[in-house]
Formats: C-alpha cells, sequence, structure tokens
C-alpha cells in the first residue's frame, strides 16, 4: 500500500469514527433531553423513560435537530410548560456536551 492510500485510509478511519461519535453524541443527548423535559413535564419512572425514547425517535423524523426541538416544544406547550424556546435550545446544546463527555470517558 502507498503512503498516499495508506493516508486516505487514515483520512476515511477518522471520518467513519467521528460519525460514529457524532451520532452516538446525538442520541444519547436526546435521551438525556428526553429525561429532562420527562421531570419538567412531570413524569417519572418507566413514563419518563418512554417519554425519553419517543424524543430519541423524533429525530428520525428529518435531518438536523429542529423535529427533536418542534417534540419537546410542542409537548411543553400541550402541557402548559413555561419553558421559552432559548431555554430548550441551551438545554440541547449543555446536554450534547454532557453526552459527548460521557462517550470520552467511555470510550
Amino acid at each position: 500500500m502507498s503512503e498516499f492510500d495508506k493516508r486516505k485510509k487514515g483520512f476515511e478511519d477518522k471520518f467513519a469514527h467521528d460519525e460514529e461519535m457524532a451520532f452516538k453524541a446525538n442520541a444519547r443527548r436526546n435521551k438525556l433531553l428526553g429525561l429532562w423535559a420527562a421531570e419538567k413535564l412531570g413524569k417519572t419512572g418507566d413514563d419518563a423513560d418512554a417519554y425519553a425514547k419517543e424524543v430519541v425517535a423524533s429525530d428520525f423524523e428529518e435531518a438536523g435537530h429542529e423535529d427533536v426541538f418542534r417534540k419537546v416544544r410542542g409537548d411543553f406547550d400541550a402541557a402548559g410548560v413555561d419553558q421559552s424556546d432559548h431555554q430548550i435550545r441551551r438545554t440541547m446544546e449543555e446536554l450534547l456536551a454532557t453526552a459527548m463527555e460521557q462517550l470520552q470517558t467511555e470510550g
């Protein structure tokens, strides 16, 4: 294998690894967000876990994170939970950082 091919393979492997880590971090963030939102919605135990799974599943509706935001925003609005869009988005950012830290310490 030439040096060029080795470098190319290395870049491809790194890209694949980074994409996998991003997917895992987003999925974990969504679970953490679901648990956070469940608490705000008054859900506990199995109900909170089930809600967190709904939030994770909502991320597969479209590319990006707006589908997750809309899920939580809609559920908060329906239940009368007082959280601004900014607060939800800030929590999403904070929980993504938490998820990435957790994955780094596990790996």
